[in-house]
């Protein structure tokens, strides 16, 4: 015999678990999972510091400073700003007092910096102002160095220490990237009875556990928090492999979760947001988004509206028909029943206030109007608005 078949196996390797089809293939799922597992990250350039974080801001005077300020309150010793971490903001042409308060917060700060983004029409053709403030921000020294990457949005507010315990979770489940859906500060009684609908929705549609599980095809994010392993990040291409994408977050965590582990969840301890400050933003926000985010708004809308007749017209059938039997009135009973509890079953995803659940109610007509607007301007107009900017889809 030759030394080969002498050689006795590595019993202490573990072998790869793949879970096999009928013809002897491994799944889908079991591949994605083994690949996720192991995917090692090699870095090109060894990590200076722990990270940088990157705010795009357009038009945001009324929340940069909060925004700011939550950030540079998270330096403390063993996480110092301009030692361990630093912070970009890139105003994206605003037209507003955003780039002047963002310089007076930096100014005299070691590891801020303001930049300003080239208007967009002189970008490279197809990226959104988004997209190519954040390329702009991924190119600066700091960035290219970090370890890991945190674009978040101007409205968002940092709760303290969040900054490091997200980096030491995502570390902790070995993922490259993590995302935190922030708790929503809503402005006005539309948000509070919108939004549980809207989020609730995104929640069924993209759960965290799926997200999270390597083994399923799922993959989500949200661009208000979303952490990212630098090497990563540019290993697939940044925001310029999406630079036309109005929903970047979720195609970026898509490319990432082909090669690695990502980490989704709900962490009202660590974020909160004000996406919109008025009613009128809520609309066209939400009208650039909905068709895009769900495959068929046109049927969610109709459920929506089935879901607000059957809640609200159910229980007055006895008294617009007084002659129906005692049965009748009791088959009635418990279909309302069924209904209300499958839709706050459905809405309690959202994570939002009970009094705010039982608002959405009233607002289900408002949601599919939303969905049949979103539906209409990005399938059939192929182009939406927002601050100012028109894009295609």
């Amino acid at each position: 015999m030759s030394d080969d078949q002498n050689k006795t196996p590595d019993l202490t390797k573990p072998a790869p678990k793949f879970e096999f089809r009928f013809d002897g293939s491994p799944s889908a799922a079991s591949a994605r999972r083994e690949a996720a597992a192991s995917s090692k990250i090699v870095e090109d350039e060894p990590s200076t510091h722990a990270l940088t974080v990157l705010i795009p801001a357009r038009n945001e005077e009324l929340n940069i400073s909060g925004c700011m300020e939550s950030l540079l309150r998270q330096s403390e010793p063993g996480f110092e700003l301009g030692k361990h971490w630093h912070l970009l903001v890139i105003d994206d042409s605003s037209t507003d007092e955003t780039f002047a308060i963002a310089s007076k917060l930096a100014a005299g700060r070691d590891g801020v910096e303001v930049l300003r983004a080239e208007p967009l029409k002189s970008q490279r053709k197809g990226f959104t102002g988004k997209n190519a403030a954040l390329w702009l921000g991924a190119q600066q020294p700091v960035a290219q160095t970090a370890k890991w990457l945190l674009f978040t949005d101007a409205d968002t507010l940092h709760e303290p220490n969040s900054l490091h315990r997200a980096i030491v979770e995502a570390e902790r489940h070995d993922v490259a990237l993590l995302s935190y859906s922030p708790k929503q500060i809503n402005a006005n009684l539309a948000q509070r009875a919108v939004m549980p609908l809207i989020f609730s929705e995104l929640a069924s549609t993209y759960p965290p556990k799926k997200v999270s599980d390597p083994s399923s095809p799922i993959a989500a994010a949200n661009g208000q928090f979303l952490l990212v392993r630098r090497q990563v990040y540019f290993d697939i291409g940044g925001h310029k492999a999406v630079a036309a994408e109005v929903l970047e977050d979720v195609v970026l965590a898509q490319k990432v979760k082909r090669r690695h582990a990502i980490r989704f969840r709900y962490a009202a301890e660590a974020v909160s947001a004000r996406m919109y400050r008025t009613t009128s933003e809520m609309v066209e926000g939400w009208t650039k988004n909905l068709a895009l985010l769900f495959r068929n708004p046109l049927f969610m809308a109709f459920i929506a509206l089935l879901n607000f007749v059957l809640l609200l017209g159910l229980p007055l059938l006895p008294f617009v028909w007084p002659n129906l039997v005692y049965w009748q009135v009791l088959a009635i009973a418990i279909l309302w029943l069924r209904v209300v509890v499958r839709y706050f079953g459905r809405v309690g995803r959202s994570n939002v206030p009970f009094v705010d659940r039982v608002l959405s109610i009233v607002a289900l007509p408002l949601f599919a109007l939303l969905l049949f607007r979103s539906w209409q301007k990005v399938k059939i107009a192929r182009a939406v608005v927002w601050k100012g900017r028109e894009y295609t889809t």
